[in-house]
């Protein structure tokens, strides 16, 4: 990615400053790269109030060009409104929050059905244990009663408490979604829109940030 910085309007970074020439620097860009560069300005390019011709800039410098203000790495990186290599992070964001949502979702519906259903088998388990230890024993037959008038009963309480984490646990990730899956210029909450149909209208709607590379 170039970025072209000077006084006339053709540039990704317009600096309307007389000491700034029109086409002032330029910065060469990739992943691994932040080259900036001066053009043969006629006031100097300058990194940390010290003027280059070319120099590997960082996050923490201070550039001025000429008598301008002072800019970031990331205000260059940004002239363009290009946000695109952000907007592109934020495609994970979207696929974990709902494959988290879809697995907490299954799991409590699975651990709510099987604590409803064991104590229903429970009382049938236990009867065929009484034909085998004792036919017409009175005490065994008390017992295997009270097992199946409690059992079901425990079972749909343990049930309804295993359900009752579900609106818990969803709006932790649900809270964390909305901090994070937003618009890398302005902070907008996206909502929940698949990352796909957001990358369709290729811009911030708001602040008009370009998500997608033209």
């Amino acid at each position: 990615m170039i970025i072209k910085i000077g006084k006339a309007t053709t540039n990704d970074l317009v600096i309307d400053n007389a000491s700034v020439s029109r086409e002032h620097a330029r910065l060469l860009s990739d992943k691994s790269s932040n080259l900036l560069e001066d053009l043969g300005s006629t006031n100097g390019t300058f990194v940390n109030d010290i003027q280059i011709l070319k120099k590997q800039i960082g996050s923490s410098d201070r550039i001025r060009f000429a008598n301008s203000d002072i800019y970031t790495l990331n205000d260059l990186l940004h002239a363009s409104n290009d946000y695109s290599e952000e907007f592109d992070k934020l495609k994970n964001v979207y696929k974990s929050y709902i494959e988290e949502k879809v697995k907490i979702q299954s799991s409590n519906q699975l651990k709510t059905r099987l604590l409803q259903s064991l104590p229903f088998a429970l009382p049938g388990i236990i009867g065929v244990t009484i034909g085998f230890l004792g036919k017409g024993n009175p005490t065994l037959l008390g017992i295997s009663l009270f097992i199946t008038i409690l059992a079901p009963t425990v079972g749909i309480y343990m049930g309804a408490k295993q359900s009752a984490k579900t609106p818990a646990l969803l709006q932790k990730i649900a809270d964390n979604f909305k901090i994070n899956y937003v618009c890398p210029k302005c902070g907008a909450f996206l909502g929940e829109i698949p990352w796909e149909s957001l990358a369709n209208k290729k811009e911030c709607p708001a602040c008009k940030a370009k998500w997608i590379k033209q």
